[in-house]
């Protein structure tokens, strides 16, 4: 049973007895021996996530987990399980169980689904009585790092307001309303990925498969390995795979979405007809055509888009996507007829201005597209089953539909490193580089785009240069990189 006690203003609303027996229960050894904490805040653009050893470890995990729980029960009409997931890192056992000790002293039932893609704990989350979810996670991050990313009741990232409560307990500032007098059980249900598996394939079984199809999957020796294989083979396809076996030291290592090198040879060493690669929890992706060709979050959203504004299922034509979209797809998909709405970079600001306009198709250029005819997050699986099977329907190669769709304006990112946090953030007070922003945005005007921001998950400052011919891109880039270089990276 769990007694309640309502505090206002950290008074409680009960009798002496329940007041005096506070620093008694389960919550005073979590809520009042708080760990160390940085003074910068705990959640990113995409949860928490750091180097493991020095931000991430099994102490905050715990703490977590604890005021996880204590937030989640306390915004839900009725107490319910919180679903686990895991990518292959080394140290997602570690932190997966430090949540669960969390979340289960704060008398919560836990269901563990082990290896799980990211989007995995989202739909489960949103079909069950679960009250939330949480994946262990750095995405494309490196092996030594790690993250945590918590869903809420629908499987839409948690609001901020409620990270910001989570915070707040774990750095002493608010005491738990729920006095929590009994413990949560954990249990092992690795089986329910399977009945996301099945929804992956729904909407398709029924209309086409992929039979005759020669498809290649880099699965980043991440959460993808066991079920993206298997989905790809039952819908018909000839699956060739790489980096298919779940390793924590290797995780995103030159593979993946974030290096297509090995895909792309592969594509076309064994003539197959498209390849995708997937990050480490693979809720993004992004494609191979025949020949060998990247083909980004851009062409994805434009192909993806067309076909459905050709069925008549993309209200208003509108496709959300982020300030890195490239100018060529932007001017490609209004001569369709289409609407483009930018937004900050991030997913979570994708699917909030989707959810705001009631936009059906979204993404970023980097490989989380959002279709919320199926689904209530990024999806890299989907996302690859649907472009396959879009290719299929058409009749001709992928190579075809991109050659089709539209040019990209040259783009060049540029990444430097400022370990500085301060002035990592206060870029927009270097005035130097604010001359050097404006003098090259006079120089394009309408034929090129500048975006430099602070990264919400590394740390470094990212220079991004789009302009109609490639000696632009490369002249201001390097210029606007050596101008962060001078002033702000030192």
């Amino acid at each position: 049973m769990v007694s309640s006690i309502i505090r206002t203003s950290g008074i409680a609303e009960g009798s002496a007895s329940e007041v005096e027996g506070l620093g008694k229960g389960i919550e005073s050894s979590f809520a009042l021996n708080l760990i160390p904490l940085p003074a910068n805040p705990l959640f990113g653009t995409d949860g928490i996530r750091g180097r493991v050893g020095e931000l991430l470890s099994a102490p905050l995990a715990l703490q977590v987990g604890f005021w996880t729980g204590i937030v989640l029960r306390n915004h839900a009409t009725q107490v319910g399980p919180v679903i686990l997931g895991q990518d292959s890192r080394n140290s997602s056992d570690m932190l997966a169980m430090a949540l669960s000790a969390g979340l289960t002293a704060a008398g919560l039932e836990v269901w563990y689904l082990g290896l799980c893609p990211t989007p995995g704990v989202a739909y489960l989350t949103s079909i069950s009585e679960a009250i939330g979810g949480v994946m262990i996670s750095a995405s494309h991050n490196p092996p030594e790092d790690n993250g945590i990313k918590i869903f809420n009741a629908d499987g839409g990232k948690l609001p901020q307001i409620l990270q910001a409560e989570i915070e707040a307990g774990m750095r002493g500032k608010i005491s738990p309303i729920t006095r929590v007098s009994n413990c949560g059980r954990h249990y092992s249900r690795l089986e329910l990925v399977g009945d996301y598996s099945s929804a992956l394939k729904k909407p398709l079984n029924s209309s086409l498969n992929l039979q005759g199809m020669k498809i290649v999957l880099d699965l980043a020796w991440g959460a993808a390995v066991g079920l993206a294989p298997s989905v790809f083979t039952e819908m018909g396809a000839e699956v060739i795979c790489l980096h298919n076996e779940p390793d924590g030291d290797r995780i995103n290592v030159n593979c993946g979405s974030t290096y297509l090198d090995i895909l792309a040879a592969t594509v076309q060493e064994h003539n197959a007809d498209i390849g995708f690669a997937f990050d480490g929890d693979a809720d993004r992706v992004l494609g191979v055509d025949n020949t060998g060709r990247q083909v980004n979050g851009d062409y994805i959203l434009y192909l993806w888009g067309r076909h459905l504004q050709q069925k008549q299922q993309l209200p208003n034509n509108l496709i959300v996507s982020t300030v890195m979209a490239n100018l060529g797809f932007e001017k490609a998909w209004q001569q369709q007829g289409g609407n483009l709405i930018r937004t900050a970079v991030g997913d979570q600001y994708v699917q909030a201005e989707m959810l705001r306009t009631g936009a059906m198709l979204g993404g970023e250029q980097s490989g989380h597209i959002l279709c919320r005819h199926y689904a209530v997050t990024g999806d890299g699986l989907l996302t690859a089953l649907h472009i396959a099977a879009l290719v299929k329907e058409a009749g001709v190669s992928l190579a075809e539909l991109v050659d089709q769709s539209f040019q990209t304006y040259p783009q060049l990112l540029r990444n430097v490193r400022v370990i500085d946090r301060d002035r990592r953030l206060g870029w927009q007070d270097c005035q130097p580089l604010q001359q050097a922003i404006a003098l090259a945005e006079a120089a394009m005007g309408d034929s090129g785009r500048i975006l430099v921001r602070a990264s919400g998950t590394e740390p470094v400052i990212r220079v991004m240069v789009e302009a109609a011919n490639a000696e632009l891109t490369n002249y201001w880039t390097n210029e606007l990189v050596s101008q962060v270089q001078q002033h702000i990276a030192v």
